[in-house]
């Protein structure tokens, strides 16, 4: 691998012959910007920032970094959640942004053909026009790519009736570190051979990276019911979730937020709080028409049995889209609450939710930090968002301990380190509650029959490489 500080301008010189120096950044800012995604409490500086506008391109940087053992990583609006896109041994930031083409949009075979560069939400906002949309929402879906909903197998508040990403992805475009360009799966799924699309998806951009995809497009329901149910107590509103989903209701999305989420949401979008409010259920049920509104019936019906003592139930699309704001603007709210924020996510069966809960609670006030909860309550997938001040002595290391504590927890009970956040270098520790040492060897020799140098994306997902390190403190103001 080549010394990124001692004489990196030879390489530097052919990444701009091949890009043009305007679409090569390497400045100090640049630079900066580029140290991390939205786990920021782990750094690294890459040592430029590449812009390619085609697959071509892709490849062609890939060569050359590979030529030259300079490490790369993708990149997408740097929104990944566990460090997924941090240059972790410095290199060559690849960005995806400027590949941002809606290629087709097919109607009838209802697929989408895009560059993985384009938005979530700019899919969906495409295919309206024929009644159909893209399914996985995160809740940062204005801006992330679909090359990192691939690379995260990213879900959303929707998962719980669309599922995440491996729903929706028949086909992907990938250049695999030999700088080959392959195409993996086909628009018409369960094909022979082996599944190779789903090997691609949620590898973290560890296997290649994904430069184009085609998409499964659903139609857009006839019918759309949506309240926001306040509790009193967090267990009610978690016990009402068990129900609604034993009773045979299966909502489009079922999301919870305690009161710590929606006072900041209060505070910063001037969105009422009802005074009492330990915890607050966003359900929206979906279908044709009539078949909404009934399933919104049992759904009201369940929270009420279970102390729910205010409902506001949307009669308008504007009216939908205010209740909508606690969740999808609740985690950057909490901007307000401290200026670090470290968001988990979990996974644990739904009938385990409120003792769960209350570890979250119990680890916060051991650890000094404050924690807030927003999650997708019915399927189980936590997220206890941290917030702290980084500045301040050992916050970030006792941050992520009681992460880990918590993520050991959710491992205890039959769940998972990660719903769709992903490893990245996050979770590489706590990874091992899950897997033993020959069950990540073979993950480890499935990455080295796509990639045996190594240089894409290191140091994430596998434990343990060799030249890696996998604790935050280790890591932080390391030269790169």
């Amino acid at each position: 691998m080549s010394d990124m500080n001692a004489a990196p301008s030879d390489w530097l010189a052919r990444l701009e012959e091949l890009l043009g120096p305007d679409r090569v950044r390497r400045d100090a800012a640049s630079r900066s910007v580029y140290e991390c995604d939205a786990y920021s409490v782990e750094r690294s500086q890459p040592t430029a920032i590449a812009f390619p506008n085609s697959t071509e391109e892709v490849a062609s940087i890939v060569q050359l970094c590979e030529r030259e053992g300079v490490p790369y990583v993708a990149r997408g609006a740097g929104t990944g959640l566990s460090g997924g896109a941090m240059p972790a041994l410095g290199g060559v930031v690849i960005s995806t942004k400027r590949m941002n083409r809606i290629l087709a949009i097919d109607p009838v075979d209802r697929y989408a053909h895009v560059e993985c560069g384009v938005p979530n939400a700019t899919v969906s906002a495409h295919a309206a026009e024929h009644g159909l949309m893209f399914a996985p929402d995160p809740s940062s879906q204005s801006v992330s790519t679909i090359g990192g909903n691939i690379a995260e197998n990213s879900g959303g508040p929707h998962t719980l009736k669309y599922g995440v990403t491996a729903q929706h992805l028949l086909q992907v475009r990938a250049v695999v570190s030999s700088g080959e360009v392959l195409t993996f799966g086909s628009l018409v799924p369960g094909g022979p051979g082996s599944d190779m699309v789903a090997l691609f998806l949620g590898s973290e951009g560890t296997l290649g990276i994904a430069t184009e995809a085609w998409l499964r497009l659903v139609k857009i329901p006839l019918e759309v019911a949506t309240t926001l149910v306040s509790f009193r107590t967090v267990g009610d509103a978690t016990a009402s979730v068990s129900e609604i989903v034993a009773r045979g209701v299966l909502p489009a999305a079922m999301e919870l937020m305690d009161h710590f989420v929606l006072e900041a949401v209060s505070q910063a979008f001037d969105v009422p709080l009802q005074p009492g409010t330990a915890a607050a259920l966003l359900v929206e049920c979906e279908g044709d028409v009539g078949e909404a509104a009934q399933e919104m019936a049992l759904v009201l019906e369940t929270c009420a049995a279970h102390g729910a003592f205010h409902f506001e139930v949307a009669k308008s699309e504007k009216e939908r889209a205010r209740l909508w704001i606690a969740r999808k603007k609740g985690i950057g709210a909490m901007g307000r609450l401290a200026p670090t924020i470290v968001t988990h996510d979990g996974v644990i069966p739904r009938s385990r939710l409120a003792e769960v809960l209350e570890t979250v609670y119990a680890v916060a006030r051991e650890s000094g930090l404050g924690v807030a909860n927003i999650f997708h309550a019915g399927d189980g997938n936590l997220h206890p968002c941290f917030y702290f001040d980084e500045r301040e002595a050992g916050a970030v290391e006792r941050a992520v301990e009681a992460g880990e504590r918590i993520l050991a927890r959710c491992v205890e009970l039959g769940g998972s380190v990660t719903g769709e956040h992903g490893i990245g270098v996050e979770k590489l520790r706590p990874l091992k509650l899950m897997f033993n040492a020959a069950d990540l060897r073979l993950q480890s020799d499935v990455r080295g029959a796509f990639e045996p140098s190594v240089l894409c994306n290191p140091c994430k997902v596998i434990p343990d490489q060799k030249g890696c390190v996998e604790h935050r403190s280790r890591w932080r103001g390391a030269a790169t």
